[in-house]
């Protein structure tokens, strides 16, 4: 099934297609992009025709198509990350504390408090976003059963260092990957780090089936206690073997998640040819900064954000968003708050120290539009809005 996004990169430069953002138009931050509809129509028709509508045989293609690009022995397809994350803990049998980073998403520390566990929050590298490795080795306690980092962006983590810390220290380590499916560590996928590693599919990620996840894992017993635990803990004979939850794929997510593959590579290379844009167009402005990437890794650059020092740009990231929007440019600050500071994780505050660079870093981002049918014309208009905002400080 073929996906439509722009023509892939030519001698080092994209061509833009004739189908972005027209100017003076708003500007969305992102926008999925999705196979062609006829031919997943004709699909969606076949599925209602085979009687079965979910965790069928379009679930195990997608699962075994996504097991052969990360390289690894086992996927699960699942109804989203968060329940991805939540059967990962749960079916590794955890107690206590797991260390995960405040910059996150929500859905990170959520997975670890509806497991029953505890989650400790760590501070985060200020160069990469990612969880921090010596802050990590901080906060392990005697309660410490895992580490659940976050690959922030698609950015990916600093994998062999985390690993080396868990095995140290006898714990588990896993990853919310909901960003990162096709990021790569060196020449290595993402999907193979750590016990598990867990992706989103939802309409904002570079693959997507509409809404669901994909466990990754190459531990056999694990998998096996992850596509069990899908399906209430039930392997098939009503005797629940432990507490699981319903967290099947639909026929028809699974459908649109493996066309959602094809491409991927071609879509990637196209969305950091963007990121390069808005680095070459913004490289000069004061106050303006990109979080890093590691040498030889690959983001899959699931959000395009910026740091905005206030004292040297001359506006906060949250003004500078306000100013956007005014010019019709959406923007999101992820993530602000981080997890921390959120009124749902208030009772762990005294518990979990100060987190400086977590806190500055919120302070300072915000994320600007990349998603596929996004042109060169249109990040020139969202650069060009960008240095307008900071000049009107300047000339007032």
């Amino acid at each position: 099934m073929a996906i439509a996004f722009p023509e892939p990169l030519l001698n080092g430069s994209a061509r833009t297609r004739p189908a972005g953002v027209p100017n003076g138009d708003r500007i969305p931050l992102c926008r999925p992009t999705v196979p062609d509809s006829e031919a997943l129509i004709d699909e969606f028709r076949d599925i209602i025709a085979s009687g079965v509508l979910t965790n069928g045989p379009r679930v195990r293609e997608f699962e075994r198509r996504a097991s052969d690009y990360l390289g690894v022995r086992h996927c699960i397809a699942v109804s989203s990350c968060t329940s991805g994350l939540m059967l990962v803990l749960r079916a590794a049998e955890l107690s206590g504390d797991v260390i995960v980073p405040s910059f996150t998403f929500a859905a990170t520390a959520h997975a670890v408090s509806w497991c029953g566990l505890r989650p400790v929050f760590a501070d985060i590298d200020p160069e990469t976003l990612t969880l921090s490795l010596s802050a990590a080795l901080r906060a392990i306690g005697m309660r410490t059963s895992a580490i659940l980092a976050t690959h922030t962006y698609g950015v990916p983590c600093d994998v062999d260092g985390l690993t080396a810390i868990a095995e140290r220290n006898g714990i588990r380590l896993f990853f919310d990957a909901a960003h990162a499916f096709g990021s790569r560590r060196g020449d290595t996928p993402v999907g193979g780090f750590g016990d598990a590693e867990v992706f989103s599919l939802s309409p904002t990620k570079v693959v997507v089936a509409a809404e669901g996840g994909l466990i990754a894992t190459n531990e056999d017993v694990l998998a096996e206690r992850c596509r069990i635990g899908r399906d209430y803990g039930n392997p098939g004979d009503y005797d629940c073997r432990f507490v699981g939850l319903n967290a099947r794929l639909s026929e028809f997510h699974a459908a649109l998640g493996a066309a959602s593959l094809t491409g991927l590579d071609e879509r990637i290379e196209y969305r950091n040819a963007l990121a390069t844009w808005y680095r070459e167009e913004l490289s000069d402005v004061p106050g303006l900064t990109f979080p890093s990437i590691p040498e030889g890794s690959r983001s899959t650059y699931k959000d395009l954000t910026i740091l905005i020092d206030r004292d040297l740009f001359g506006i906060s990231a949250a003004e500078l968003g306000s100013r956007l929007a005014e010019s019709g440019i959406e923007t999101r600050r992820y993530f602000d708050p981080p997890v921390h500071v959120m009124r749902a994780y208030q009772s762990l505050r005294a518990g979990n120290g100060h987190l400086p660079i977590t806190e500055r870093v919120a302070s300072q981002v915000i994320s600007l539009p990349l998603w596929g049918g996004l042109t060169r014309t249109d990040v020139l208009r969202v650069t060009a809005a960008v240095r307008d905002a900071q000049s009107l400080v300047q000339a007032g």
